[in-house]
């Protein structure tokens, strides 16, 4: 009854794309607009150091900084921590190429992610064919195993992989393992529950969130479920991601009603759970979208759309300190800083221990005032000089690092595209019906 129950919520929530059959892999490169619209603005300077003000305004804007030079991260993408650090990137990103595939009509509603091997690319059609191209748009192998009922209901998928082997899990509860080299399927399985979360790979277990608010271990080697917790359920179900991260034998994770736990990572026993959220207003809970939990293996960084960053204590379960940002989007730790991106178009740059804003410059400013309160980040990676950012209107800002400034503002598509990805010197994005590959 439950499986009945979940199924008929997917099929009234999700639907997905597919391949166009008159398209090739990649697109021929285009020279990528330059949006032309400017706003000016003039700000005066202000003190080093701002605390506890709801912001939407520059503070120390004319304030330089300088990271250090060898200061890199080695993770192309991610690691354990969600933290992408800086990456050694520089390019001009003046040409760009797509990979299309049919509409994705709930795009909005859902954060797919594609997922790299090596110099490949893996990601996924309307109807769950899943595909592996290299560089070069050479496909590798396309693999497809759901029944025709479960392609009906467009699964949306989620990835991981290891190396060895590729975990895949969806939004119509079936997750399932494949040789990454091959395609081919290693085992399937199904959750009681579709899952709404990011996947972490640990020795030979795998962890996962699904959307009843139960974090699930499984064996690498067989899918079978080797613990869970579960945590408090709300009953209308967020659409927003949810996250986790692994610091030596502690996952940290979040539910949809902005609650932190920790549970032993063999054990699954509960260490300790933060509630974020004052249940007096329970409802604001419904439309509660948080970022992406990161972490620097001491402190848990996270924020959310109702105006909270918070830094937590990853052995006691405290909060170090909050401060009022308002932003859904993963931040990024380099060095003793972090970089948040608020939802308003604001970047902060934060002191990492004390919580203290160093800096805050408005990257929306070329945008005409009209315009810009219907625009909205979605997601930043930093690379060896500048930010970039993409937006909800398909622009991809460059930000210089060193003074906050946006010094260009690229037109890649005229709708959503999602959080930009660096992988062998090219910088991707996906949009509703294309991967978009920028060099």
């Amino acid at each position: 009854m439950n499986r009945l129950v979940y199924l008929l919520f997917i099929v009234f929530l999700s639907s997905g794309c597919s391949l166009n059959k008159n398209s090739s892999f990649w697109s021929s490169s285009k020279v990528i607009e330059q949006d032309k619209e400017i706003d000016t603005k003039i700000v005066d300077e202000k003190k080093i150091f701002l605390k506890n003000k709801i912001l939407i305004k520059e503070f120390n804007p004319k304030l330089e900084i300088k990271l250090d030079k060898n200061l890199f991260s080695k993770n192309r993408v991610a690691d354990l921590t969600n933290n992408n650090g800086r990456l050694s990137f520089n390019r001009n990103l003046n040409r760009t190429s797509r990979y299309k595939f049919s509409k994705i009509k709930n795009f909005y509603q859902s954060e797919p992610e594609i997922s790299f091997y090596k110099e490949n690319i893996i990601f996924f059609d309307n109807k769950g064919s899943i595909l592996n191209f290299d560089n070069n748009s050479k496909l590798i192998w396309e693999k497809n195993y759901y029944s025709k009922s479960e392609k009906k209901l467009f699964p949306i998928l989620q990835f991981a992989n290891n190396g060895e082997f590729l975990i895949v899990a969806d939004n119509i509860a079936k997750y399932y393992l494949m040789n990454i080299e091959t395609g081919e399927l290693v085992w399937m399985k199904n959750n009681i529950a579709p899952f709404n979360s990011q996947i972490k790979i640990f020795k030979d277990r795998f962890y996962i969130i699904d959307f009843s608010n139960t974090l699930r271990c499984f064996s690498l080697k067989d899918g079978s479920e080797i613990w869970n917790v579960k945590t408090q359920n709300s009953l209308i179900k967020s659409q927003k991601k949810l996250s986790l991260v692994i610091v030596k034998d502690i996952i940290f994770f979040n539910n949809s009603i902005g609650d932190i736990s920790a549970a032993n990572l063999n054990t699954g026993e509960l260490l300790w759970q933060l509630p974020t959220q004052n249940s007096l207003i329970y409802e604001s809970t419904f439309s509660l979208e948080t970022s992406d939990i990161i972490t620097d293996n001491k402190n848990l960084f996270f924020s959310n759309n109702n105006n909270q960053l918070f830094s937590i204590d990853i052995n006691t379960g405290n909060f170090k300190w909050k401060i009022d940002v308002n932003s859904s989007l993963r931040s990024t730790i380099v060095g003793d800083i972090l970089f948040s991106i608020s939802n308003e178009g604001y970047l902060f740059l934060i002191d990492k221990s004390s919580g203290n804003i160093i800096r805050i410059t408005d990257l929306f400013n070329k945008f005409k005032i009209k315009k810009r309160n219907l625009i909205e980040p979605t997601g930043f990676v930093i690379g060896s000089n500048n930010i970039y950012l993409s937006t909800n209107n398909g622009r991809l800002l460059i930000v210089d690092i060193s003074t906050g400034k946006t010094i260009s503002v690229l037109k890649i598509d005229n709708d959503k595209i999602l959080r930009p990805l660096i992988n062998n010197q090219n910088l991707y994005t996906v949009k509703d019906k294309a991967i978009i590959k920028l060099n």
